[in-house]
């Protein structure tokens, strides 16, 4: 009796892996897809709402540039359009955090942030750069 209890058991742990394995496999696959299509839809939306086309070039330049920080993102935007340091700053945040296509790294507390692009996004970055947005 206790002899095959044990081997349902032991069949039934490897059924459980294979189920949890094959879930994993749908989950990654779909998921990484349908995030690409949602960050897409977000940087789209993020563009439309972009009155002055300050946001159009800060992702320019986070393409030409590929890494950043914000004093240097602060020069480059300051060439053409007069903001403040911290509006560069909460933008960069705005778009590591919710828009999710950038990479943080801060080596130690005393070194600035450095932010760069994630490479999987960039031609994400570029087809939502070369739609057209509707103007309202």
């Amino acid at each position: 009796m206790v002899l095959v209890i044990n081997r349902n058991i032991g069949k039934l742990i490897k059924i459980q892996k294979s189920i949890y394995i094959m879930k994993e496999r749908f989950i990654k696959g779909d998921t990484m897809e349908t995030l690409k299509i949602r960050i897409k839809r977000r940087l789209e939306v993020y563009l439309e709402l972009d009155i002055d086309g300050i946001r159009k070039l800060i992702l320019n330049l986070l393409l030409k540039l590929k890494k950043v920080t914000v004093d240097l993102l602060y020069k480059e935007i300051n060439k053409k359009f007069r903001v403040s340091y911290s509006a560069v700053a909460s933008t960069l945040g705005y778009i590591h955090s919710k828009l999710g296509i950038l990479h943080v790294f801060k080596e130690s507390y005393k070194t600035p942030t450095v932010y760069s692009l994630k490479e999987e996004y960039e031609d994400t970055i570029n087809s939502a750069l070369s739609k057209k947005v509707p103007v309202s």
